[in-house]
């Protein structure tokens, strides 16, 4: 599958998407600027954010960043994550994210979660109003299964509405999204912007020795998620991989997944310029076909049976 979308002045929105998600968190104002200016020279144009993320300074942040050079950009939000997909909260969340933004349109909404208390043609309907008014102009779903998606798939229907996007996890340790969500965004020609590319750090390579400070180390969830024994293994086979063809295992994790053969967009992300580094060179990594052969050795796709839903992003 090609990607479709495309930046307001109708440029392709290109293969890497950046997440903005530690733009006022773990990385400060100064850090989330050298971040954006570094992606913008090497040519990124899509940047990824939420109403939930760092209660807010990541829309807040982005906004000040984006304005002078809006219509080359693709702005990407999501709402829904606290307080339910009701249509209410939807807008209430939305219009916030304009606000903080600065911006009367945001490109891509996301709903964050499936919300299971939600009729999902109330939550369909509200996009709908809202793609109709001019105030986005693709609908995303974020952490859905691909039952959800289907489902969301044909009540959208009902509103001349399309799923456009999808934001599933996948990387080296986390393969679910090849069991079915992977093969149902190509079936349905649904854009796949996969988060986590480096699995919470750990196929960077720096947790292997121990002591290294990072989301693995300083969250519960990141470390219980990435804590198995096999995934630690598996970082420590792509490090070598990478030391032997003289490139970082970060560069080697975020172009394994761009070049999987559904063509998923990795969105990257980081707390500095200099940690974001080895990712953006994934951007004119040309990764081997042999040496593609050999990451993806190094793990294994679950079978469906234990294929089972991993949110938050």
């Amino acid at each position: 599958m090609t990607l479709r979308l495309s930046n307001p002045d109708g440029t392709d929105i290109g293969r890497f998407t950046f997440g903005t998600m530690q733009f006022g968190g773990r990385a400060d104002a100064e850090q989330s600027r050298a971040m954006f200016d570094a992606c913008r020279a090497a040519g990124i144009t899509h940047f990824d954010t939420a109403y939930v993320y760092t209660d807010g300074a990541s829309e807040t942040l982005l906004g000040q960043m984006i304005a002078s050079q809006r219509e080359q950009l693709t702005i990407a939000t999501k709402a829904g994550y606290t307080g339910g997909a009701g249509a209410a909260n939807i807008r209430a969340q939305f219009d916030m994210s304009r606000k903080r933004l600065g911006q009367d349109m945001v490109d891509l909404l996301y709903l964050h979660r499936f919300d299971p208390d939600t009729d999902l043609a109330e939550t369909l309907e509200c996009f709908a109003q809202l793609k109709d008014a001019g105030k986005i102009r693709y609908v995303g779903l974020s952490n859905f299964a691909a039952w959800q998606v289907m489902k969301a798939v044909r009540v959208a229907a009902d509103f001349d509405l399309t799923i456009d996007a999808l934001q599933p996890m996948y990387n080296l340790v986390k393969r679910q999204a090849e069991v079915e969500i992977l093969p149902m965004c190509a079936d349905q020609d649904i854009s796949v912007f996969a988060y986590s590319p480096l699995g919470g750090g750990l196929l960077t390579g720096k947790y292997s020795h121990g002591g290294a400070a990072g989301r693995l180390s300083e969250d519960d969830r990141y470390a219980s998620r990435y804590g198995a024994e096999w995934m630690a293994e598996t970082a420590a086979e792509l490090a070598r991989l990478g030391h032997q063809a003289g490139v970082d295992p970060a560069t080697l994790a975020v172009a394994w997944v761009a070049a999987s053969p559904f063509a998923p967009s990795p969105i990257i992300s980081a707390r500095s310029p200099e940690q974001l580094a080895p990712s953006l060179a994934a951007l004119t990594f040309d990764l081997p076909a042999q040496l593609y052969a050999r990451i993806t050795a190094l793990s294994q796709t679950p079978p469906p049976a234990t294929d089972r839903l991993e949110e938050v992003q």
